[in-house]
C-alpha cells in the first residue's frame, strides 16, 4: 500500500501566535508612551532598537520553516533539528530498546529554530510523554531525567529508530505531532519545543555516522547517518 506524503505548511507555530501578538502589543505600548512623554530622543531610539531586536528574536524562535530534502531518503537519517551535535556515542537506551544503541544528540539554543522534523521515513509505532526535571539540555542526564517525549518510527526496511524530544532548563512545553499508526516522512514536522532544548536520535549499532561533536546541523537538510 502506497503511503501518501503530506507536507504541513507551518510558518509560525501556533504556540507562538499568542505570545508574539501580546509581545507586539506590550512593546508597542511601551515605546509609544516613551516617545510621547520622554524628551530624550537618544533614549527613545535605543529603546525602539532594543524592542525591535528582542521581537525579531522571538519571531525567529517561533518560526517553523518548510524545508524540502533534496537527497535520496532511502535508509537516510537527516537532522531532526537546527543546532549543534553534543553527543555521538554508544549508550544504553532504557525506555524502548533496552539495549545499546548509537545516540546522536542535537542541542538547540534559544537562537535556533525550534521546529523538529522526522529524521527517517516510515510508520510511527509508539508515542509517549514522560514528565521529569529541567536540567540543562546539554547534560547527559537530561535524556533520561528531563521532561521528554518519545517517538518510535519503523522504516520500510523494518528498522526501528527512536527520537526523543528533551526539554531544557528554560523549556516548559514539548509539542509532538506524531500519532501511533500514521505514516511519517522526511520533510514533515514532528513537533516543537519551547526554548532551549535537545533532540536525541537512537540508531542501530551498525549505522554509519556522518556527523561529529560540535558540528552544526540544519533540520531536514543535514544528513547525520545512513542505516545499513
Amino acid at each position: 500500500m502506497k503511503r501518501i506524503k503530506k507536507i504541513k505548511k507551518i510558518r509560525i507555530h501556533r504556540e507562538g501566535t499568542e505570545i508574539l501578538l501580546l509581545s507586539l502589543l506590550v512593546l508597542s505600548l511601551i515605546n509609544a508612551i516613551c516617545w510621547y512623554f520622554s524628551p530624550y530622543e537618544i533614549f527613545n531610539i535605543a529603546l525602539s532598537s532594543i524592542s525591535l531586536f528582542l521581537y525579531l528574536l522571538m519571531v525567529n524562535f517561533f518560526r517553523s520553516p518548510k524545508r524540502i530534502f533534496e537527497g535520496d531518503v532511502e535508509k537516510t537519517v537527516v537532522a531532526p533539528a537546527d543546532g549543534r551535535v553534543v553527543v555521538v556515542e554508544k549508550v544504553f537506551e532504557p525506555d524502548h530498546f533496552k539495549d545499546e544503541r548509537l545516540m546522536i544528540s542535537i542541542f538547540m539554543s534559544p537562537m535556533n529554530v525550534h521546529a523538529n522534523w522526522y529524521p527517517v521515513e516510515g510508520v510511527v509505532t509508539r508515542v509517549e510523554h514522560h514528565k521529569g526535571r529541567f536540567h540543562k539540555a546539554w547534560l547527559p542526564k537530561a535524556s533520561t531525567e528531563n521532561e521528554r517525549s518519545l517517538v518510535v518510527i519503523k522504516t520500510d526496511e523494518g528498522t526501528e529508530v527512536l527520537v526523543r524530544q528533551v526539554a531544557g532548563a528554560m523549556a516548559r512545553r514539548i509539542v509532538t505531532y506524531a500519532e501511533v499508526g500514521e505514516d511519517c516522512f522526511i520533510d514533515q514536522h514532528m513537533g516543537f519545543i519551547k526554548f532551549g532544548s535537545r533532540v536525541d536520535v537512537y540508531l542501530p549499532l551498525d549505522t554509519e555516522i556522518f556527523v561529529n561533536l560540535e558540528q552544526k546541523t540544519v533540520g531536514n537538510e543535514t544528513v547525520i547517518a545512513k542505516l545499513k
